[in-house]
This record gives C-alpha cells, sequence and structure tokens, in this order.
C-alpha cells in the first residue's frame, strides 16, 4: 500500500475543523465576545500552517479568509456581522471538503471500479485508520521486544520438559502406591511389604524427580520474571517517541519560510535522545512551527544586512530539547536583530492594548504584551506575519501543557525562547524508597547525595528542622511528613538524601533506599487528589501504582518549615475506602495509612456494603461517580440500616455543583470533598474528630 502523505495532517485537522465548528456556533449565538474571536484565530492560523507543511494550498488559503474575517473584531465587543460569519462558513465547509479528498490512491481505485457500495467502505477505512493512535518507533527497540518474547517462549518450552517430569514422577507415585497397598484388602500395617527394597528406591527416585523439578520451575520463573520486566520496560519505551521527530517539519518551515523572503538560513537540532509522550510533542509542536517561523521572518536579517553588521550571511536558528530536573525544555534561539522592543512599545500605546504606561514598561512588561497577541510590528499583513497571532499560539501550546515561557533577547545578537513543560509521559532514571511503608521514586539527577544521621545531628530551631551538608545548614524535613502530614519521632536515626531543586537543597529523611531504576512516569488523572510534591505515578512490577516526586516542589514544602517537634501519630482507627479508580484508591490509603489508620479498600459500592456488614468501621470514605451503586445511594443505604446508621461518611468526588454538594448532605454526608480542590492536611484534619 502506498505511503499516506496526509495520515497526520487529516488527525490534526479534523481536531481543529471540530472546535471551529463548535466556536462557530457560539459566533453565530451571539457569544463569547473577544476571547472567542482570538481562539478561533488561532485555531485558524494553526490549520493554516499545517496545510502549507503537507503542501495543501487550498486549505491554508481558506484559513487566510477567515483570519480576515475575524481579524477587525478581535477586540471588538460587538457581534460579528452575518456576512462575516458566512465567510467562516463557507470557508469551513470547503475546508472539510478538500480534507476529505485527501484519501490514499488505493482508495480511489476502489471507487472507480468497484460499485457504489465500495466507496462508502473505503472512506469507512479512512476513518478508522485515522482513529488509530500512532507511535513511531525505533527499528532496534522493536529488536528488543522480539528477543525478549522470543526468550520467554524458549522458557516456556522449558516449562514444557518440566511437565514431561510431572508426568514421570505421577508414574513413579502410582507404582509406589501400589507397593505400599496392603494385599487382600487389609488394613495398612497388617500385611507386610511385597518389597521393602523396592519401595524405598521408587521413594528415592520420586524424591530425586521433584527435587530436579523444583529447581528447574524456580529457576525459569524467576528468569521469565526478569524477561517480562524487560518486556514492559521495552513496550512502555515504545509508547515514547524522540524529540528529533519534531526537527524535520521545523527545518522545512525555516527554509520556506526563508525562501519566501528572499532569506539565507540554516537550522540546528539537538536533543534526539529526550523521549516524551507523542501527545507533548504534538501539542508543543504547533508552537515551536510559531517561533521558528518567527525567527527567521523577524530576527533573521537580510543577507547585505547581516553582512554589514560583521556576521554571517546566512542566519542561524537552533531548536535544542533538554530534560532539566523532572520539566522538559524546549528552547528556540536565533542570532539575528533581536526583538524591536521600541517598535512593540509604540505599537502597543497606539492600539491600546497595554494595561500599564507603556512608556514606563520595562522589557519584560513588552514582552508578556507580545505573548498576549494582537500585537505585530511588520508594516505589512502577509500570509507568514503581520497579525500578531503566532506568539499568541506558543502561549496557548505551552499553557495547554501547564508550562512556562521564558524570553531572552539581546539587540544585535539574537532571541531565545525557552518554553519550560512538565512531560505527561517521559522515562527517567530514578532512586527508590520507601517512607513511612510508602514506596516512591525520585528523579536521580535531582539527587545529590545520601548520608546515614544519628539523631543528635537534627538540629531543631524556630523555622524548622535542619542538617550540615557540605559546611552549610538546609533544611530537612521526613519524607513522610512533606508527603502527607505524617509525623515522626525526632529521637531516632535517619537514612537522608539530599535533594536538589529550583529553589535550593533540603535533605529529606527516609526508612529505607530500595534502589535506582529506569522508570515510565505517569501523569495523575484529571481531578485525582495530588500534592505540590507529586509529579505522576510509575509502575511496580507487579503494576501497581507508585508515586514520583517533584523535585521543585519538595524542596518547596522542606523550605516552608516546620516549627513542631515531629512526633508519632497512630489513631489506628479502621476506614474503608471506596473508589472504582485504582490510582485514587492507593493515593488516599497512603495518606490515610501514613497517618496511622487501618485502611481497607472497596472498588464499588455493593462490595463495600458486605465489607461493612462484617467488620465495624469508623469511617467511609466514598467516591459519588462509580458503577453501579453511586456514593449518594451508598450514604442513603447506609443511614438506613440501624447497624451502620452511625458511621460517618465523607463523599470526594469531582462534582462541584453546589446542588451536588448539597445532595451529599441531604443523604446524609459528614463531608464533601471536591477532588480538584483536594489537599491531603485539610484531609486529615476533617477525618480526625469524626473517627474519634
Amino acid at each position: 500500500m502506498a505511503q499516506d502523505p496526509y495520515k497526520y495532517f487529516r488527525l490534526e485537522a479534523r481536531d481543529l475543523l471540530d472546535q471551529f465548528a463548535a466556536g462557530a456556533l457560539d459566533l453565530e449565538k451571539g457569544g463569547g465576545g473577544p476571547a472567542l474571536i482570538q481562539r478561533l484565530l488561532r485555531l485558524a492560523h494553526t490549520l493554516k500552517g499545517a496545510a502549507r507543511v503537507v503542501k495543501q494550498p487550498e486549505i491554508a488559503e481558506r484559513a487566510h479568509l477567515i483570519e480576515d474575517a475575524l481579524s477587525p473584531y478581535r477586540d471588538a465587543a460587538d457581534k460579528v456581522p452575518d456576512e462575516q460569519i458566512g465567510v467562516v462558513r463557507r470557508s469551513l465547509d470547503d475546508i472539510g471538503t478538500q480534507l476529505a479528498a485527501l484519501t490514499l490512491p488505493e482508495k480511489q481505485e476502489l471507487h472507480v471500479q468497484g460499485g457504489p457500495g465500495d466507496d462508502s467502505a473505503a472512506q469507512d477505512r479512512g476513518v478508522a485508520e485515522d482513529a488509530l493512535r500512532t507511535v513511531r518507533a525505533d527499528i532496534a527497540e522493536i529488536d528488543t521486544l522480539l528477543d525478549g518474547v522470543s526468550e520467554t517462549h524458549a522458557l516456556l518450552n522449558g516449562l514444557r520438559n518440566a511437565a514431561q517430569t510431572i508426568e514421570q514422577a505421577q508414574h513413579l507415585n502410582d507404582l509406589l502406591v501400589a507397593q505400599l497397598r496392603p494385599r487382600g484388602g487389609s488394613e495398612i500395617g497388617q500385611q507386610p511389604l511385597v518389597n521393602p527394597l523396592k519401595a524405598l528406591s521408587m521413594a528415592q527416585e520420586l524424591r530425586r524427580h521433584f527435587g530436579g523439578l523444583e529447581r528447574d520451575l524456580g529457576s525459569s520463573m524467576d528468569q521469565m520474571d526478569r524477561e517480562l520486566r524487560q518486556l514492559r520496560d521495552s513496550a512502555e519505551q515504545l509508547r515514547l517517541v524522540s524529540a528529533g521527530t519534531l526537527f524535520t517539519s521545523l527545518e522545512r518551515t525555516a527554509l520556506d519560510t526563508a525562501r519566501a523572503l528572499s532569506k539565507t538560513v540554516t537550522f540546528e537540532g539537538h536533543g534526539n535522545d529526550i523521549r516524551l509522550d507523542a501527545h507533548v510533542l504534538g501539542v508543543i509542536q504547533g508552537g515551536l512551527v510559531q517561533l521558528v517561523r518567527n525567527s527567521v521572518a523577524h530576527g533573521i536579517e537580510r543577507d547585505a544586512e547581516r553582512r554589514a553588521a560583521g556576521k554571517p550571511a546566512a542566519g542561524r536558528v537552533t531548536v535544542d530539547v533538554s530534560r532539566q530536573g523532572r520539566r522538559i525544555v524546549f528552547e528556540c534561539r536565533d542570532d539575528g536583530r533581536g526583538l524591536d522592543l521600541e517598535a512593540v512599545r509604540r505599537v502597543a500605546a497606539l492600539r491600546g492594548v497595554s494595561d500599564t504606561n507603556t512608556r514606563r514598561a520595562s522589557a519584560e512588561d513588552l514582552i508578556r504584551l507580545l505573548l498576549r497577541g494582537g500585537i505585530s510590528t511588520s508594516d505589512a499583513v502577509t500570509e507568514i506575519s503581520g497579525r500578531g497571532i503566532g506568539l499568541d499560539v506558543v502561549r496557548e501550546a505551552v499553557e495547554r501543557l501547564g508550562g512556562e515561557v521564558n524570553v531572552h533577547t539581546e539587540a544585535g545578537k539574537g532571541t531565545t525562547f525557552r518554553l519550560v513543560v512538565p512531560p505527561s509521559l517521559a522515562s527517567m532514571e530514578a532512586l527508590i524508597v520507601e517512607a513511612s511503608e510508602m514506596v516512591v521514586s525520585i528523579p536521580l539527577d535531582a539527587v545529590q547525595s545520601s548520608v546515614r544521621l544519628a539523631a543528635d545531628e537534627i538540629s531543631q530551631t524556630v523555622s524548622g528542622a535542619s542538617i550540615v551538608f557540605d559546611g552549610r545548614a538546609i533544611p530537612f524535613i521526613p519524607l513522610a511528613l512533606a508527603l502527607d502530614g505524617t509525623r515522626a519521632s525526632a529521637r531516632r536515626g535517619w537514612t537522608v538524601i539530599v535533594v536538589a531543586g529550583a529553589g535550593g537543597i533540603i535533605a529529606a529523611g527516609v526508612d529505607r533506599l530500595l534502589g535506582t531504576g529506569r522508570i515510565v512516569i505517569h501523569p495523575l488523572p484529571q481531578f485525582t487528589p495530588g500534592a505540590m510534591i507529586v509529579a505522576g505515578v510509575s509502575l511496580d512490577a507487579e503494576g501497581n501504582p507508585q508515586l514520583v516526586l517533584d523535585p521543585d516542589g519538595l524542596v518547596a514544602r522542606a523550605q516552608l518549615g516546620d516549627t513542631t517537634e515531629f512526633e508519632l501519630t497512630a489513631p489506628g482507627f479502621p476506614v474503608l475506602i471506596i473508589d472504582d479508580s485504582l490510582t485514587t484508591r492507593m493515593l488516599e490509603q497512603s495518606i490515610l495509612e501514613s497517618a496511622g489508620y487501618e485502611v481497607d479498600v472497596a472498588i464499588c459500592a455493593e462490595d463495600a456494603l458486605e465489607y461493612a456488614r462484617r467488620k465495624r468501621y469508623s469511617l467511609f470514605l466514598v467516591d459519588v461517580e462509580m458503577p453501579g451503586m453511586d456514593g449518594f445511594t451508598f450514604v442513603e443505604r447506609i443511614r438506613a440500616d440501624p447497624a451502620l446508621s452511625g458511621i460517618p461518611a465523607i463523599l470526594v468526588t469531582s462534582l462541584a455543583a453546589p446542588e451536588d454538594r448539597q445532595r451529599g448532605f441531604d443523604v446524609g454526608a459528614q463531608g464533601y470533598v471536591i477532588k480538584s480542590e483536594f489537599d491531603q492536611a485539610e484531609l486529615l484534619t476533617l477525618i480526625k474528630p469524626l473517627v474519634s
């Protein structure tokens, strides 16, 4: 089958059109205001750039028409005229038609040669193919995965040999039983053995068979366990994509833009070894395309101007991808003229888009204005620049990933845009530790050292605990206290890891160091209770989630200090957690167990009722939205049961509407915790009086 050059473009364009369709409806209804116009302009700008990359000028032109129709109303409070909305609708229809025509040659042949039903079938196949989540994999990594499968298959063949040994042992066992069976149906012991020596020989042979079987099975199972762990790690790595996949399209963007503007540029990309979730790369790619285009259009000078300034005739645009701590940094820099901040100041004052006095605005203020969008220093509007939308696309992409944008510019030397984002999925080396029976991971590149300290080496002051490391005092905090507020005795020795973050260096006390290893960090599910020090979760060998800590958050938490002596608290009251989400159950369980509570878990309300009738609990911690019986109904049921009516219940849910909260209290809940506002300390404070 021929390669599909539009596979990824169709996926992106259809997503953009879906967003556009919803926005256009709001536009027709007169809702949304300037914010909606700006969002639609970003969508049109992104679609236009993507269409150019795959050489679809018709689609790019229609997106350009949408920009022309909406740009005059970016900051207007009035409704967009129907005439302009009609232009948007017709352009969207044309884009949809042109997008549908981007099919594989084979599908077109089927339509020509087949009957009327073939066209529908071909289109259905195209939709199905585009719906697939696609990840590009390195051949060497696939070979590693296949080698692991082959090794595991060979081990299974070894287990088949063990099955033959078991069959032989079973035969010996039957012979031995026949030797020991009494003659004439009499009871054992009434008649002597037929041949005691033969029976003894059979028993010894049977023992030899089972001894060899135990060794073979033990060895094979251990080796299979190692192979399957490696297979899982390899499979997780296949989900990650090299950052180098960005560089081809970015270089194409730089060269095409330079050619259109009669400039000469060279492009360099660094960071092929950084592997990230395809989602992160997909979101950030649009922003990087805009930065590269802006670097060429606004930063790089023409050849003659560069020669006059003593620079090489060819400008240079570089994109670097690196990992700094837990975060991923995308850096786009050029060696051009730098940002014309005075021009930004003039345009901002002319258009009245600044919230401050532009005459007194600092360089940082002016850069923030640029990132807001709506400002362009270009003299004319072209397909490449002039609308002030590009940097708005960059800011929006980074904000979607929960990151930040930093800009440094120097007149005559160039500009650097630094996009710092947390990876939604990434692999890293980590130190694995245990604290208060919780196993957590810390990125290894943030760990400076590990030491063993006696109790008298920890100093307690009014600002908190500290230790001396490398000749200076640094904050100390037990990791269990940082995780969930569990206090520990100050009168004990500690294994301490020294962690560096953006805010400095701190020491964290743990119970044990378990080793190092490469982990794949997964993001916390939406609305999952979290903390400032939690970056995500990884999976252990059994597939159980384990917390991965954010070094920056851990440092910030330790620097808050704790003026109270560490003390041991152990309420010891049994609590039942009811939630269908594994991650939520594990997090809530770890919080409560670290605080000293005895915890059981149930995956549904029906199971929870059975548990509650077999064991007396002091508290129910209940999710609302579960398959089968929901949390509201569960609380109603226990309030109607005389044996359970006195047990307090707290609802933990993503439902934040006032009517949902009121319903929770109406059915008899003593607390209502919204997951998006979850705070571990507040939860423990809420629980304590209910169970005491």
